[in-house]
């Protein structure tokens, strides 16, 4: 009889580090960093040791990379993972932080504080394509989404928080449809933000974003 493990195809790094004695591995991901509005949000999670793992093999062989997944089944998966998760912690950048200080140093920052945000600390991060600024062993792990459980676990939680912010900034905002694009920019966003301008969660520091600033500037001026 195969072994429930062999369904869940994401397990190797973990595998990996808990064979060599380590208990306590987050993964770390981060979403929204190419949008035009809206936070940059990060999460990290700690999942079960991979006998725990094991017992529940049908759901964990469903964690995948967040971009892979509908809508529907992220939310169900993300609340899935924060019950069976040892802990977990979500933070967001906000728009006006972004500017502050640029999109890269706002993705790390982002990570830095959900990693901090954690109830417990973690021996080792692993995290989806790079590193940060911590004193806590870390594995980049290039498309870590795809191939690690922690870090699309992560990508999961941080995907559906995020979506779940911008959902609710159309409620504020309904002339720029953040509900359906999440404040990426497609054209229904661009024509929309060349109509109206950017509004207060819109990100100064992209082009189109300060274009549209710019003619709504001139426009009030002529």
């Amino acid at each position: 009889m195969s072994s429930p493990l062999l369904s869940i195809q994401t397990l190797e790094y973990e595998r990996d580090l808990y064979d060599s004695g380590i208990s306590s591995i987050a993964g770390v991901d981060e979403v929204g960093r190419g949008a035009l509005a809206g936070p940059l949000v990060s999460a990290a999670v700690i999942l079960p040791r991979i006998e725990i793992l094991t017992e529940d093999a049908d759901f964990w062989a469903n964690v995948r990379d967040s971009k892979t997944l509908s809508a529907k089944k992220r939310e169900t998966l993300a609340s899935g993972i924060v019950e069976r998760a040892i802990c977990w912690s979500v933070h967001a950048i906000e728009s006006t932080e972004i500017d502050e200080i640029g999109v890269g140093p706002a993705n790390r920052v982002a990570m830095e504080r959900a990693v901090l945000g954690l109830d417990r600390e973690p021996e080792v991060l692993l995290i989806d394509a790079m590193t940060i600024d911590s004193s806590t062993w870390q594995i980049g792990v290039i498309d870590g989404d795809a191939l690690s459980l922690s870090i699309a676990a992560a990508s999961i939680v941080a995907k559906v928080a995020r979506d779940t912010l911008m959902i609710e900034a159309g409620s504020r905002w309904p002339a720029y449809g953040f509900p359906q694009h999440k404040g990426y920019g497609v054209r229904t966003h661009i024509a929309a933000l060349q109509e109206h301008g950017p509004c207060e969660i819109h990100r100064r520091c992209f082009s189109p974003v300060r274009l549209a600033q710019e003619a709504l500037d001139a426009r009030q001026k002529a």
